[in-house]
């Protein structure tokens, strides 16, 4: 019997993403200039307002105000028409250092906080990545591309991307059963041009001929407008779409955020470092699916606990692979940031479509380059 599974993606213009890469936009133009520095930085934007807080320690100085401006003009909200301008919208920022009872753990290589981070990799795309999210992302890319081109002059910033994907009696994806697209657009357009425009140029270039066995039926603006968009309908916060920039839902969640984290957070490293485990492991062969889980105590260099699970895929015993991951990879925070090189300026792209699966910006943890080690080590064991 088949089954549907649905995951969804945000333009980013959506207040949650905006925030999210004022957030990184930030944390990368510190670390340009001190590789060396702890930034936790979260943004809020409401109507006409963007508040910045949290913890920064660094000895370099940048323009907070000069970033927040340039973020929010390069997302496309440039005009107070659209509801939101980076030239006249209000700045505030409330910063302070990292606290030294958390510094005391991470100066020494330990975890900045205690938590479980997960990593996942499945064989459903050439990325190692579950097919509902990344057509997902695909679409909210589309949306992007056909706006800044102006292919369709009247969108605005903000939408999302929903797609429900039909999987078959074997666990493979067999089509698209559905696709909802919310797309935000000047007021005067006719909403049956708009729905018209957005199936020829968006749904039907992102999704594969061969995923459109039957009929897929397609949800465009449902209520038939949406005019009021961006912070100005909704207020944005870092760390609101968790999902959107993991798996879709597809796969399990520790529940912390990863923009506006430098790499010694285990937050973003552990996350990234257990997708890069979990995607060796896909590519080695050892399994169709892997999930990763992995658990640090604050304070402490090495995970306390290192979990693989292949859903009845792998090739080997899950124990095995998670004994050989153990032996081969270092995954405490100093570790991952070496094997990965983090201390750089890398996330801004990652705050909008996903930091997993991404093959068009520099996205170390998607490499595969262990995968014949994890191979080898695998069959000796065996």
């Amino acid at each position: 019997m088949s089954t549907l599974f649905t995951s969804e993606s945000v333009a980013e213009g959506h207040p949650d993403k905006l925030a999210d890469q004022i957030s990184d936009a930030i944390l990368d133009a510190i670390l340009a200039k001190d590789p060396l520095a702890r930034v936790a930085c979260e943004a809020i934007v409401t109507t006409g307002l963007v508040i910045v807080v949290g913890e920064i320690t660094t000895d370099c100085y940048v323009d907070i105000p000069r970033i927040i401006r340039q973020t929010v003009r390069e997302v496309g909200y440039t005009r107070a028409k659209f509801g939101f301008d980076a030239e006249t919208c209000g700045v505030v920022s409330s910063i302070d250092e990292q606290s030294p009872d958390i510094a005391q753990g991470v100066d020494v290589g330990g975890a900045g906080d205690s938590g479980m981070m997960f990593g996942f990799a499945c064989d459903e795309t050439p990325e190692l990545m579950p097919l509902p999210i990344m057509l997902a992302h695909r679409l909210a890319q589309r949306l992007a591309e056909v706006r800044r081109t102006k292919a369709l002059s009247y969108l605005r910033p903000d939408g999302k991307a929903q797609v429900t994907v039909r999987y078959g009696d074997d666990g493979k994806p067999d089509g698209v059963d559905n696709v909802v697209i919310s797309a935000q657009h000047h007021d005067e357009v006719d909403v049956e041009q708009l729905r018209a425009d957005i199936a020829a140029q968006v749904i039907d270039a992102v999704i594969p001929a061969e995923l459109r066995r039957g009929s897929v039926r397609s949800f465009v603006n449902p209520t038939g407008r949406f005019v009021i968009g961006g912070p100005v309908a909704d207020a944005g916060l870092t760390g609101r779409k968790i999902m959107v920039d993991t798996y879709g839902g597809y796969a399990r969640h520790g529940g912390g955020c990863f923009s506006g984290k430098d790499p010694t957070k285990v937050d973003r490293a552990g996350a990234y470092g257990a997708r890069y485990v979990a995607k060796n492991i896909v590519a080695a062969g050892l399994a169709s699916k892997c999930e990763l889980q992995v658990s640090y105590a604050i304070g402490v260099v090495k995970p306390v606990a290192v979990r693989v699970e292949t859903f009845g895929t792998g090739k080997v015993p899950d124990a095995s692979i998670a004994a050989a991951v153990s032996r081969l990879f270092d995954l405490s925070p100093l570790g991952i940031i070496k094997e990965l090189n983090l201390r750089r300026p890398l996330f801004r792209p990652t705050a909008v479509y996903g930091h997993f699966g991404r093959t068009d910006i520099d996205a170390p943890w998607e490499s595969t380059r262990r995968a014949a080690e994890l191979a080898e080590e695998l069959s000796l064991k065996a």
